[in-house]
């Protein structure tokens, strides 16, 4: 991954956007010698996003499971027949 600093972005923004849209790859952007911030494409960030919807959807369940909210196959068929009808 590359890494620049916040004055490079300043002066280069336009360019470092041109590669980031080549490579896809994210861009560390460093203030005062620490990291600052992720410059990431469009593209990869809304994916990045929907994987983190899906993994936090799968955690509640996780955590429904363990605190025993569940129920059987046919009380979840009863439950979704009102919304189908």
């Amino acid at each position: 991954m590359r890494t620049e600093l916040v004055t490079t972005l300043k002066r280069q923004a336009t360019e470092l956007l041109d590669e980031l849209e080549r490579s896809r790859e994210p861009i560390l952007i460093t203030q005062h010698g620490l990291p600052s911030a992720y410059l990431v494409d469009v593209e990869s960030y809304e994916l990045l996003q929907r994987r983190m919807r899906l993994l936090e959807g799968i955690a509640r369940g996780e955590k429904a499971i363990e605190e025993g909210r569940t129920v059987t196959h046919a009380q979840a068929k009863q439950r979704l027949s009102r919304w189908l009808k």
